[in-house]
C-alpha cells in the first residue's frame, strides 16, 4: 500500500541540517566518549572508602599529606652525605663514562658549602641547611637512590605526579580520589595549596583527572592570598544577591543542567560541575572555618614558623593542610616554590645563597607538621611524602650553581605505616647516579597505594582501549620501609 502523505510536513532548511548533523555530531560524540571512557556506567564517582576496609586489603593509612619541593632539591646539599665529594672538591669529574650537563658545561666535583652531622638513634647524615628536619629523623624513611626518566623540569614533574612524562594523565590525588572517594561531605577530596608566588613547572597540569571523570582533579586553595578560594562568595558591592537568590539560582542551574545532563550522559564535565557547584554551597560554610588560623594557639602557629618572615607563608599552609586534614581531606599537596628561573629550588647559579632560602622557607614548617601530627595522635593514620623532581649534579654550574640531575635524588616518607628511621637504596660515590636499589616514582606510587589498602595493579581505568593505571606497567613495594 503506497504510502500518505498527508500528514506529511516538510522541515524548513536550518532545522533539517541541524538534525542531520546534530544527530551525526551525537553519534560521534558518544563514540569518542566511549573510547575515552567516559561514559556513564565508566565515569561514576567512586563511593567512599573508610580506613579500615581499603579496596584490596587493610589500609594503613586514611589521609596524606605531600609535600614537594619544586625545582628540583640538591641532594647532594641536603640529605645525600658523601665524604668522598668532600674530598675531591674541586678535581675534574671523571667517572670513567661520558658526562653531560643538562643547561651547561660540566664543571668541577663540588662539595657542599653545608657542614653535615649525623642525627637521632637511626644516625641519619643531614646538612646543616636542615636544622629542624634533622631532629626528626628517626621518624622519617629515607628512599636515596631515587631516579627519574628526564632531567628536564616540566616532564620531570608530571611523571613524578602522574608516572607519565607526557600530560594528559591523571595525577595521583586524582587516583586516590576515583579509588576511595571522599572522607567529608562538606570539604573536596583533594586539595592543592601552591606557592603564594605562583603554580610550578606545568601549573595545573600537575592537578589533572587526566582521562578520569573531572571531578577527581585538585581543588585549588590559596591560604595564602587574601580570597584563598575565588568566588566563593559573591562581591560585596552585590548587595541583590541573597542566601535566597543564591538558593533559587542554584535550583535552577540544578535543573537546567540536569536536563542537559540527560541528554549527554557521559560528560563528566558536567557532571563535576555539578558537583562542583553543590560542594561550593557546602564550603560556603566550612571553608571559613578551615582556613581561620585564629583559634590555634601561639605555641601551634610558633611550631610552624608562622611567626618568622623566612617560613610564614609555608608555615601557614603546612597549618592549613594538618586542619583540612583533621576535618575530612583525604589528599593535600602543598607546593614550594613556583615555576620560572628563581624563587624555588631550581639552583643554576649559586648554590650557596641560593638553598639557604627555600631551605628556611620549609624547614621549620615541615618539622612542625611532623611534630604536630605526633602530638595530635594523627600520626597513626597519617601519611607525610617530601619530595621533588629531580636532584643536583655534584659539580660546579657557573662556578658556583649545580644543574638537573635525574640520575639520583631524595624522597623521604613519615607516619602511619612507615618504619622511622629506615633508609632503602644509594647513590653512588659522588651523589652522581643511583648505585643499588634504585627506586622511581612507579615504587613510590605502588608504596603510597599499598598503605592506602589499594593494590596498585588492580586501580585501573579503560581508556582508548587499554587498562591505564597509575604505576603503567611498573612498580614495586618498598617493604623494606614499611613496617
Amino acid at each position: 500500500m503506497p504510502t500518505s502523505f498527508s500528514n506529511y510536513h516538510p522541515l524548513p532548511r536550518r532545522e533539517f541540517l541541524w538534525r542531520l548533523g546534530g544527530g551525526l555530531g551525537g553519534i560521534a560524540f558518544t563514540h569518542l566518549l566511549s573510547q575515552s571512557g567516559l561514559l556513564a556506567e565508566t565515569a561514576a564517582i567512586k563511593p567512599r572508602a573508610e580506613l579500615n576496609g581499603g579496596l584490596h586489603h587493610r589500609a594503613k593509612v586514611k589521609r596524606i599529606v605531600q609535600l614537594f619541593m619544586n625545582g628540583g632539591a640538591s641532594q647532594c646539599d641536603t640529605f645525600d652525605y658523601k665524604p668522598e665529594l668532600i674530598k675531591r672538591s674541586g678535581q675534574k669529574f671523571d667517572p670513567g663514562e661520558r658526562v653531560e650537563s643538562t643547561t651547561g658545561t660540566v664543571g668541577n666535583l663540588m662539595k657542599s658549602p653545608w657542614d653535615w652531622k649525623q642525627h637521632g638513634q637511626c644516625g641519619r647524615w643531614v646538612s646543616s641547611v636542615f636544622p629542624q628536619i634533622a631532629t626528626c629523623v628517626d621518624d622519617l624513611a629515607f628512599l636515596m637512590a631515587m631516579a627519574s626518566k628526564t632531567n628536564v623540569h616540566g616532564p620531570a614533574s608530571y611523571m613524578q605526579n602522574t608516572g607519565f612524562v607526557t600530560p594528559g594523565f591523571p595525577c595521583m590525588g586524582a587516583w586516590i580520589s576515583y579509588g576511595l572517594g571522599s572522607l567529608s561531605d562538606n570539604l573536596p577530596t583533594f586539595v592543592v595549596l601552591p606557592d603564594p608566588r605562583g603554580l610550578p613547572y606545568n601549573n595545573m597540569g600537575n592537578f589533572s583527572s587526566g582521562f578520569l571523570p573531572v571531578a577527581h582533579q585538585g581543588t585549588i586553595i590559596k591560604p595564602n592570598a587574601p580570597t584563598p578560594i575565588a568566588d566563593l562568595f559573591p562581591p560585596s558591592n552585590a548587595k541583590y544577591i541573597t542566601k535566597e537568590s543564591e538558593a533559587d539560582g542554584l535550583a535552577l542551574f540544578k535543573k537546567l543542567n540536569r536536563e542537559h545532563l540527560a541528554k549527554w550522559p557521559g560528560d563528566s564535565r558536567l557532571d563535576a560541575r555539578l558537583a562542583s557547584y553543590e560542594l561550593a554551597a557546602k564550603m560556603q560554610l566550612s571553608a571559613p572555618e578551615v582556613l581561620d588560623l585564629s583559634g590555634e594557639t601561639d605555641a601551634t602557629k610558633k611550631l610552624y614558623g608562622i611567626d618568622e618572615k623566612a617560613s610564614e607563608d609555608f608555615g601557614r599552609s603546612c597549618l592549613t593542610a594538618r586542619r583540612m586534614l583533621e576535618r575530612g581531606v583525604r589528599f593535600v599537596q602543598v607546593w614550594s616554590g613556583a615555576g620560572g628561573a628563581t624563587g624555588n629550588w631550581d639552583n643554576h647559579g649559586n648554590v650557596e645563597k641560593e638553598l639557604p632560602l627555600m631551605a628556611a622557607s620549609t624547614d621549620k614548617p615541615v618539622a612542625g607538621l611532623v611534630k604536630d601530627l605526633k602530638a595530635r595522635g594523627m600520626f597513626e593514620d597519617t601519611l607525610i611524602i617530601w619530595t621533588t623532581e629531580f636532584g643536583r649534579m655534584p659539580f660546579a654550574q657557573s662556578s658556583t650553581g649545580r644543574d638537573h640531575n635525574g640520575g639520583t635524588f631524595v624522597t623521604w616518607l613519615a607516619g602511619a605505616g612507615i618504619k622511622g628511621g629506615a633508609a632503602y637504596g644509594e647513590s653512588d660515590e659522588w651523589s652522581w647516579k643511583a648505585a643499588s636499589n634504585q627506586t622511581s616514582c612507579y615504587d613510590l606510587h605502588a608504596t603510597i597505594l599499598h598503605l592506602l589498602g589499594i593494590n596498585h595493579e588492580k586501580l585501573t581505568f579503560r581508556h582508548n582501549g587499554s587498562d591505564r593505571r597509575l604505576t603503567d606497567v611498573h612498580g614495586e613495594v618498598i617493604k623494606e620501609i614499611l613496617v
